[in-house]
């Protein structure tokens, strides 16, 4: 496939720097919210990403000051409510496809939330690996709010185990919305950062993960994944095969020639 650098999107930007691409939805004046054709590039980017060889690590930034306002209530909520059952369901459909291409890209995803973070722009940073916020982050499952329940997009699998099941409930409940303190306390952000700082400090992040050992990365990945519906006896043995294969990995021998001449690694990928 053709280097993800080259990678012309229409309906969200894009760029790679240093092996990290960065995304952003462009539609700040109306806090990002998400279109039929926006849901369907991001989809297929994700896609796309799970073969890309140019690209280690994904950061999903905010843009003008907030992160993504889910689905636009003029071009997707109007329209769904004269569709029939079918094309309703190819839509839930194709939107809960957006976080499976997130969940098997095989790339770490972290997600920098400013400002609002609503409907299926909490989903999508739910989704992401690691989660940074500033204080000004405002997250909500506001599904109920349309007359909708709260199972949308994995969010009854996922929410409850990054922040406990009471907690899930009474956000997919109620549609409230979940402070940043909130978040950071709670386990859904990994922490909170000022505003001026967000870029830096996510991105400075993302270039440390990126220079690890970015297939075993990968494996991790797909582990964390996999292991949710696996016994514990089933996700030790799949960890070892996993490890193994690692093993077998040329970065897992510069590690130990790097150790052994009491030097620091650099990482390949390989």
């Amino acid at each position: 496939m053709s280097p993800m650098a080259d990678l012309e999107p229409e309906h969200f930007l894009w760029r790679v720097e240093d092996r990290v691409a960065v995304i952003q939805f462009d539609r700040p004046e109306r806090k990002n919210p998400l279109t039929f054709d926006s849901y369907t590039e991001l989809r297929d980017t994700f896609r796309e990403l799970a073969y890309a060889d140019d690209v280690d690590v994904v950061v999903i930034a905010s843009n003008g000051g907030n992160f993504c306002s889910g689905g636009d209530v003029h071009d997707i909520i109007g329209p769904l409510v004269g569709r029939d059952m079918k094309e309703l369901l190819a839509f839930t459909r194709m939107t809960g496809d957006l976080v499976k291409a997130m969940l098997n890209c095989t790339k770490p995803i972290i997600a920098a939330v400013d400002g609002v973070a609503v409907g299926a722009g909490a989903i999508i940073a739910m989704a992401s690996d690691i989660r940074l916020a500033t204080p000004e982050a405002k997250t909500a499952f506001l599904f109920t709010k349309v007359g909708l329940a709260g199972c949308d997009m994995g969010a009854c699998a996922m929410l409850p185990r990054l922040i406990g099941q009471g907690r899930a409930a009474e956000l997919l409940y109620t549609g409230r919305t979940m402070s940043a303190d909130e978040g950071e306390r709670w386990g859904f952000y990994n922490r909170l950062v000022p505003a001026d700082e967000l870029e830096s400090q996510t991105l400075e992040l993302a270039r440390r993960i990126a220079a690890g050992p970015t297939f075993a990365h990968g494996i991790t990945k797909t582990q964390l994944n996999q292991e949710w519906s696996m016994g514990l006896e089933q996700a030790i043995e799949a960890e070892a095969q996993a490890q193994a294969i690692c093993m077998q990995t040329r970065d897992f021998e510069r590690a130990y020639r790097a150790f052994v001449n009491k030097q620091k690694p650099t990482f390949e990928g390989d």
